[in-house]
């Protein structure tokens, strides 16, 4: 496991709540629910972005092969 860096924010108290009781019935500390719940949002956010190398690919693609996709699209 890598280092840990302390940090300060605030967040809704239900949660907050929710995520002690998660902790509290798994028997863990609450940093590593936090830590794992930090985690999965990023996991997450990252596969719904499309990467921006694609996106690039995709329209020079488009701009190259215009007259290509609107004949194939007849």
């Amino acid at each position: 496991m890598s280092a840990l860096r302390k940090f300060s924010s605030q967040a809704d108290p239900a949660v907050l709540d929710g995520l002690q009781q998660i902790a509290a019935q798994e028997r863990r500390q609450f940093q590593a629910v936090l830590g794992d719940a930090l985690r999965e949002y990023l996991a997450r956010k990252r596969q719904q972005a499309p990467r921006h190398d694609v996106i690039e690919a995709f329209q020079e693609s488009l701009e190259e092969r215009d007259e290509l996709y609107c004949l194939l699209a007849k």
